[in-house]
């Protein structure tokens, strides 16, 4: 009878796959963004309800963490698993807004790239979360996170050229200082997808 008092512990699954489902969304905007500027205010408008709306989910996950007695994994994995794929929309905000304050009317054919590795990377994220809560998936998993390592390697190697090319080639200061500024917000979000994995790396070792 105590058990059925406590909340149900899938609901923090159903959580999980509500955010990297938004984490997924918001990189195909960002992508959109990247390709075509002619709607570019409704794409960064459309990036912050989808942050906004990670964020009410975020919040749910810490709520229900303070109201469950017994946790399917780990309380600490719970909390940093959630709080690194909120960083993920975070920074996809972040690129959104900087195109926009930036006043930015064309991206180069890396920051597109870029842009396509975090889409990849969030993809990767969102299947790996969904085998999550059975744990005789962890082999499948834990070959997605290596995906993920792969991807975040592959935007690494982007950018330097991106920087390299940058550098030898715009005349414009102006331009050099917002495409840096892109490349590196869009680079750090495979990044935090990269986080996300070894967290859910970290969680297949202490429960398979």
């Amino acid at each position: 009878m105590f058990g059925r008092l406590m909340p149900t512990e899938g609901k923090f699954f159903d959580l999980f796959n509500q955010h990297a489902e938004l984490c997924v969304k918001g990189a195909k905007e960002m992508v959109g963004l990247m390709t075509n500027f002619d709607d570019l205010e409704n794409r960064v408008h459309a990036i912050e309800g989808i942050e906004k709306q990670a964020d009410k989910i975020t919040y749910a996950v810490v709520d229900l963490l303070h109201k469950t007695f017994i946790t399917p994994i780990d309380r600490d994995d719970i909390h940093k698993l959630i709080t690194k794929m909120d960083d993920i929309l975070d920074l996809m905000e972040d690129a959104g807004q900087t195109v926009s304050l930036y006043d930015l009317h064309s991206v180069t054919p890396e920051a597109k790239r870029l842009a396509e590795l975090t889409l990849a990377c969030t993809e990767k994220v969102q299947a790996a979360v969904a085998l999550l809560h059975n744990m005789d998936n962890s082999r499948q998993i834990v070959g997605i996170c290596e995906e993920i390592d792969r991807l975040e390697s592959d935007a690494d190697h982007v950018m330097r050229a991106a920087m390299s090319k940058l550098f030898r080639d715009e005349p414009d200061v102006r331009n050099l200082i917002k495409m840096k500024a892109i490349y590196e917000i869009l680079e750090t979000v495979t990044d935090r997808c990269e986080d996300v994995a070894n967290i859910i790396e970290g969680i297949i070792v202490e429960n398979a």
